[in-house]
């Protein structure tokens, strides 16, 4: 009976079909539809994906797989060669509009449906494959209906191999609009003529307004109402149930979470615990969200704290403690520079999150340390950290450097704010323990919970000068200035020298040898004019070197040098979904990890660990494959598969044991132990 009464109202909402007519011009459209595909040539036997990019008009929507009370399901027709086929279409999460009290799934915004193709595996490379669809429609206003039709074509052009076909920008944003596979099994019941669905999802997630959509009709009732509490993990899922919920063997749809984002799932028959904590009031939602929101500022603030030991970063935050020291203490200039430097570090670590959360909204698959993707900013970074090594070592002193500009070792507010930046800059490449999930939640939060969690992130790094600061009794427990400070900041330079060494080898790892030469030739004539200088020859005779270092950075070649396959030991297989599934269908373990090169606790595990003899022996007897996935030059799958398991950067450690669904996340920080101990 209700599908009889939406197919009699969709009957009554086309039948002003003339009407809507003459809103539109002569062959103008309410929807415009094109079809796009990703990639500029898809290897013949490999698949492409396709999109149905799809534009309503403005005031008209369109419709999700399952529309509500009324309208019907987008259908399309492909005429394809032989042997190519194109998969299902997938919906982004929909909206909700309610129209003379009938619930519609819509979209009212431009959307893209997207499907996978297949290339026929006998098509010769160099040619086109033409791809021809109908695609039929129904698109509204809250008054009236048209049935449209459109024809979409595209010639793909077909390559040898797939190799150099970049994913584009825009297919990345369409993706991110699909709901996620939620991955673990959800229940369901009906009782007293209600449906409840019991939904796993960590407390942790933040929730705004969600909403069950049902891919199916009749297992609820669309326009009625649904309340959802929350107990523990667990979100349930109350309404009237629908004339077929009984007897459905499973409940299938899409739960809204909340600014665009959302969870497929399938539920099966099964109990249903009571219901728990109300989320549908807008209260409820956001005092689930603001606990989220402090349990990820703290894990944040935890993790710029441990920064603070690494080694890029400690011999400046020492050098800042010696000042101190140097300057006899005096309350209301320490004060003062503690503030600056906790500025400087805040005010780039809200500045790189503010870029990130730009570069993500505008459908780009990057995360935490993405600027070190780019070899440009390490070759920066190389040459800044090298003059900083060989100031501290000796070489040079310029007086006039500490008097506003000195990064490592300036006096006064203007050297501390310039420090603080500085270790914010080298020291945030990787994500340590307590960080991870913290910048994870970040990612999905709301953009001003977001901020704040990157600014607690600078505020961890700045916690200890600025408790130096402030607390005179830990400023008492500093030694007295003497002869030692100069063997000290002898000592320090080394980890700076070691810095600027990991620098080289990233650039090399990044550009090839060519990136590699024109860096170290640019940081010796840096080297050289900062000595000239430094024999009190001024600023004057830095300017060519300057000038030359910053050509070298604008015009640095960015080739990349050949990846290599991974651990020798390990005998690690490059990282990419479809052999992760390919594994995983075969009921084979597959340990996964995710690195790269300026990634210091990735480098600390790799050598300390995963080099380890024991661990590749215990892979080996359990039949387990390794794959890796290396993020240095930044990689949209990567990105797109951390993203999904709620990191923003690397490391990233995955352990599928046989016959299991999910994979275990394993510590940031790994152990012999821990990994041999999987395979038992």
């Amino acid at each position: 009976m209700t599908r009889l009464l939406a197919f009699l109202l969709a009957l009554l909402l086309l039948a002003p079909a003339p009407a809507a007519a003459q809103l539109l011009a002569p062959g103008e459209r309410a929807m415009r539809v094109e079809l796009v595909a990703e990639g500029p040539a898809p290897a013949a036997g490999g698949t492409v994906t396709l999109a149905l990019r799809m534009t309503p008009g403005e005031g008209w929507h369109g419709y999700w797989k399952n529309p509500g009370d009324a309208g019907f399901e987008s259908g399309v027709a492909w005429r394809l060669p032989p042997g190519a086929a194109v998969g299902e279409l997938r919906y982004p999460v929909p909206e909700r509009l309610t129209v003379a009290g009938l619930m519609n799934y819509v979209y009212e915004g431009p959307y893209a449906l997207l499907a996978e193709l297949k290339v026929p595996p006998g098509h010769a490379p160099g040619t086109s494959l033409p791809v021809r669809g109908s695609l039929d429609y129904l698109v509204c206003t809250k008054e009236i209906c048209v049935r449209e039709s459109a024809e979409v074509a595209l010639d793909l052009p077909v390559a040898a191999s797939a190799r150099g076909a970049s994913p584009q920008t825009q297919f990345d944003r369409w993706r991110q609009a699909l709901p996620r596979p939620l991955g673990s099994p959800a229940r369901f019941e009906v009782a007293d003529g209600r449906l409840r669905v019991a939904i796993p999802l960590p407390a942790a997630v933040p929730v705004s307004q969600p909403y069950f959509f049902p891919l199916a009709e009749g297992v609820l009732d669309h326009s009625a109402p649904q309340f959802v509490s929350r107990t523990g993990d667990v979100l349930i899922v109350e309404t009237k149930a629908g004339e077929g919920a009984a007897a459905a063997p499973a409940v299938e749809g899409v739960i809204a979470l909340g600014d665009g984002r959302g969870l497929s799932l399938a539920a099966s028959p099964g109990i249903v615990p009571p219901a728990g904590e109300p989320l549908s009031s807008e209260g409820a939602s956001e005092a689930a969200g603001a606990g989220t929101i402090l349990l990820a500022l703290l894990g944040a603030v935890t993790g710029g704290l441990l920064l603070n030991i690494m080694p890029c970063v400690f011999p400046i935050l020492s050098l800042k403690a010696l000042s101190l020291a140097r300057a006899g203490g005096e309350a209301q200039a320490v004060r003062r520079e503690a503030l600056a430097y906790t500025a400087g570090v805040v005010g780039v670590c809200l500045a790189l999150g503010a870029a990130l959360l730009g570069l993500r909204a505008g459908g780009a698959a990057v995360g935490w340390a993405f600027q070190l993707q780019d070899p440009r900013v390490i070759l920066f970074l190389l040459l800044l950290v090298a003059a900083i090594a060989l100031n501290l070592a000796g070489l040079f002193e310029l007086p006039a450097f500490g008097r506003g500009g000195r990064l490592a070792q300036g006096d006064g507010a203007a050297g501390a704010f310039w420090t603080g930046a500085l270790a914010a800059f080298v020291a945030t490449p990787c994500t340590g323990p307590f960080m991870g999930a913290a910048l994870g939640a970040a990612l999905v939060l709301p953009e001003a919970a977001a901020l704040a969690i990157f600014a607690g992130l600078g505020l961890g790094l700045a916690l200890p000068f600025l408790l130096l600061g402030f607390v005179p009794a830990l400023r008492r427990r500093l030694p007295r200035p003497g002869p030692w400070m100069n063997r000290l900041r002898r000592i320090l330079s080394v980890p700076m020298f070691l810095t600027a060494l990991g620098l080289a080898w990233i650039l090399q790892r990044q550009t090839g040898t060519g990136g590699l030469l024109v860096g170290l030739v640019a940081a010796l004539l840096l080297a050289a004019a900062l000595w000239w200088a430094g024999r009190r020859h001024g600023w004057t005779a830095l300017a060519p070197a300057l000038a030359l270092s910053g050509a070298a950075i604008l015009f640095l070649p960015t080739a990349a040098a050949p990846a290599e396959a991974g651990e020798t030991a390990l005998k690690a297989e490059p990282f990419s979904e479809t052999r992760l599934a390919q594994l995983r269908a075969e009921g084979r373990p597959v340990f996964v990890y995710f690195t790269a090169d300026w990634c210091v606790t990735c480098k600390v595990n790799e050598q300390a660990v995963l080099a380890r003899p024991a661990v590749a022996e215990a892979f080996r007897r359990a039949g387990a494959t390794v794959l890796v996935g290396d993020w240095t030059r930044g990689d949209a799958e990567i990105g797109r598969f951390l993203e999904r398991h709620g990191r923003s950067g690397v490391p990233l450690y995955l352990w599928y044991a046989a016959g299991k669904a999910e994979p275990e996340t394993l510590p940031q920080i790994l152990t012999v132990g821990r990994l041999t101990g999987l395979t038992l």
